[in-house]
């Protein structure tokens, strides 16, 4: 299960990426979005019984916290910003590939600070990489 979950983000970032590029630029963005995350909400619904409840519809939401709130605001950024750049002319196999390594090196901090993840030798290599990768990548 535990690389099934990696590799259910990663076709589904990549069906992502092509539905993102292939949607109408004459459709205004906000509608687009609105339309998927009906569709989302439906789909999430279907798969409630998959993934049961453990003490109850209410006493679950009652769980719910800011956390939920600032991840719902934070997808309409990525659905968003993903969707202007393609309409934009940004190149399907640059955009994400820019942005995803930018989060990554920008999550390190994060991760070092707020959840006192660490870093090894191998990491600090990887992280090197990643950044002149970003350059060459960006470069003109």
């Amino acid at each position: 299960m535990f690389y099934t979950a990696i590799a259910l983000t990663v076709v589904s970032n990549v069906i992502y990426h092509i539905f993102q590029k292939l949607t109408p630029g004459q459709v205004n963005p906000m509608l687009a979005l609105t339309v998927a995350y009906l569709v989302a909400a439906v789909i999430s619904l279907l798969l409630l019984p998959f993934f049961p409840l453990q003490t109850g519809l209410l006493a679950e939401l009652r769980q719910v916290n800011w956390a939920s709130v600032g991840l719902g605001a934070s997808i309409v950024g990525l659905e968003l910003g993903f969707l202007l750049a393609y309409r934009l002319g940004w190149n399907i196999s640059l955009a994400a590939l820019i942005s995803n390594v930018a989060v990554a090196l920008l999550l390190i901090p994060v991760g070092l600070l707020l959840f006192k993840e660490h870093i090894t030798p191998l990491n600090a290599t990887g992280l090197v990489v990643c950044l002149i990768g970003l350059l060459l990548v960006n470069w003109k």
